[in-house]
């Protein structure tokens, strides 16, 4: 049995009170393995990225992959040691243990350059390993394995900031914003029916943040299109992420009547971030990193939601993230980590992704606490 803090939550904060047991029996799952792209990956699942980073940010999170969300629900499901799947040794425990497929680089579409990984390529490695896993294993344990494995899936972001918005090839021109939602969406949702006959039956499928708000996007069309005067977005922008999470919302909750036997939600980060973007001194978390002790923890809110913590320029958004000396003095302060990642502290929201406090309805139709102690299925 794990220990949580017992909160009530009025207007966006969290009110301390005394410690409880979260549930009684043990995790069902046997594993995490992730997919997407810098939102699951610092750069560690990357190969050679130092000397492929778009955008001039070596450093997109403000520590290590460790602060990022799935890492955080990793934590919380018992399950410690993620290997980078570039960095794995190929040992059968290794593979059992979890892996990220992800990548700082990342699309859903098939890339125009070879910093890129698409979602694709990521399922053929996904699929080499349930290969090595049969090759190991008793084909009936392999199995069984994979069934009560969760995945976890965050993409999308990529496709908007190094695709759409930039017009590659023409893509503005060829399709609208609702268009390129769906066929973004499309491709997730096949991608989740390969997992399913490749007998995943636990999925996680992330929305896309407020890309808007981020302060590469709001330093780059501040003299384009008319700024948020209250969260200081650009709302043309947030306005074709939200069409995405909105389709990928209402294909998933289709999927759930298609596919009766599988455990598919969908956790709108969106509304986490608008959340904090507009009542930033109103929504703390607690800093489990800050607690001395089981008995105390710390709640901070955000004095900035518009300016990048390491980066140069305007809004710290000309240049990225070079060297963490570049960082602010209290990160924790920030929305914002460098041009487009959250920071540490907002990644702390992995609470209410997990069990609903904070932000109830974050992902639907269940929290993944209730999903990683459903019981698993049993091969007939």
């Amino acid at each position: 049995m794990s220990v949580t803090c017992s909160c009530s939550v009025s207007h966006g904060l969290i009110i301390p009170g005394k410690y409880s047991l979260m549930r009684n029996g043990s995790s069902h799952v046997s594993a995490l393995y992730v997919m997407g792209d810098s939102s699951v990956d610092c750069g560690d699942s990357t190969p050679l990225y130092p000397y492929i980073h778009r955008n001039l940010s070596l450093l997109p999170c403000n520590g290590s992959d460790r602060t990022l969300l799935p890492y955080l629900l990793a934590e919380k499901m018992g399950l410690r040691n993620i290997s980078p799947f570039y960095g794995q040794n190929g040992s059968i425990e290794g593979i059992r243990r979890s892996l990220n497929y992800g990548s700082a680089h990342a699309t859903i579409m098939k890339p125009g350059s070879l910093s890129h990984q698409s979602l694709n390529q990521q399922l053929r490695q996904v699929f080499e390993t349930f290969q090595f896993l049969q090759l190991q294993l008793s084909e009936e344990t392999a199995q069984h394995f994979i069934r009560s494995s969760m995945f976890y899936l965050s993409f999308g972001r990529d496709d908007y900031v190094d695709l759409f918005l930039r017009n590659s090839s023409g893509i503005m021109l060829k399709y609208s914003g609702p268009e390129y939602a769906r066929i973004l969406v499309n491709q997730m949702v096949l991608a989740v029916k390969s997992l399913y006959d490749a007998n995943v039956r636990n999925i996680i499928c992330m929305g896309i943040l407020p890309l808007g708000c981020t302060p590469r996007m709001v330093w780059e069309w501040h003299n384009v299109t008319t700024i948020d005067a209250r969260r200081g977005c650009v709302e043309e922008i947030n306005e074709l992420v939200l069409q995405y999470n909105i389709i990928l919302d209402e294909h998933i909750m289709e999927l759930k009547t298609e596919l009766s036997d599988a455990q598919i939600i969908f956790c709108d980060v969106y509304q986490g971030i608008m959340e904090i973007m507009t009542n930033p001194l109103h929504t703390l978390f607690i800093d489990r990193d800050m607690m001395p002790n089981p008995e105390a923890f710390a709640l901070h809110g955000f004095e900035d939601v518009n300016n990048a913590c390491c980066g140069l320029g305007l809004h710290g958004a000309i240049i990225g993230c070079l060297s963490a000396d570049m960082a602010c003095n209290q990160p924790s302060d920030y929305v914002w980590w460098d041009l487009y990642n959250p920071s540490r502290a907002v990644n702390s929201f992995a609470e209410a992704i997990w069990s609903g406090h904070t932000f109830p309805g974050i992902c639907r139709p269940m929290v993944v606490q209730d999903l990683v102690y459903s019981p698993v299925v049993h091969l007939t």
